[in-house]
């Protein structure tokens, strides 16, 4: 069954509003990271969510990299997960991670705002990704919120990084300085996230200079 999902807490920390409360390092990682978060799926059972990327630098990028990230699994000794990204029929493997894990779809999000980052504003990408790691064991905004999930209200947990904010090179990210990354959690939802979201702002509150959002939007059976 297609699982359609409002979202109205992660949309509105993206857009400014005020956290409730601030995680203590160890409890950013550990809602971000929550193992076993596809125990209770059925190997033939596929997570879908839908990719939507604007870049005001590099517009060229959209297109590449708006689709859908595709998870499913290989029922092996060890189930192992398998995500893959599809666009206009077309698709390509992204990799395999073990799914006693837990959900990978939260790696692929971070690993595609460090390439996209280092894409369109430059810099070293281990510099990035090193910045982003240490955001994920940091104090962090955190909120309570609601989301709907096939018509069905759900409370949601909601994870802010902001893993640039004072940094020494700041002057030379092109804006990239004010990456924030917002990631809404449920129980509730299978595969445990909702909408993974990196939002850089544009000049004068017009379209942003950079956006990726990946929301949940259904599971369906593996054909």
């Amino acid at each position: 069954m297609r699982k359609l999902i409002t979202i109205v807490s992660a949309l509105a920390l993206l857009a400014g509003a005020a956290s409730a409360a601030e995680t203590s390092g160890p409890e950013t990682y550990d809602l971000l990271f929550k193992g076993s978060t596809l125990d209770d799926l059925a190997l033939d059972q596929q997570l879908i969510y839908d990719r939507i990327v604007q870049n005001g630098i590099k517009p060229e990028t959209q297109e590449r990299d708006t689709g859908k990230i595709v998870l499913s699994f290989a029922d092996g000794q060890v189930p192992e997960a398998l995500l893959r990204f599809s666009r206009d029929d077309k698709y390509r493997n992204i990799g395999t991670f073990p799914a006693s894990v837990g959900n990978p779809i939260i790696m692929y999000f971070v690993e595609t705002v460090v390439r996209d980052m280092a894409e369109t504003a430059g810099g070293s990408p281990y510099y990035i990704r090193n910045r982003v790691k240490e955001a994920l064991i940091q104090p962090a905004d955190v909120s309570k919120g609601q989301a709907i999930i096939a018509g069905e209200t759900v409370e949601t947990v909601d994870v802010t990084l902001r893993p640039f904010k004072g940094d020494p090179n700041a002057d030379r990210m092109q804006g990239f300085d004010e990456l924030a990354m917002t990631v809404s959690m449920s129980d509730d939802a299978p595969g445990w996230y909702l909408v993974l979201a990196a939002h850089v702002p544009g000049a004068d509150d017009g379209d942003p200079l950079y956006s990726s959002v990946m929301t949940f939007d259904h599971t369906e059976t593996a054909q």
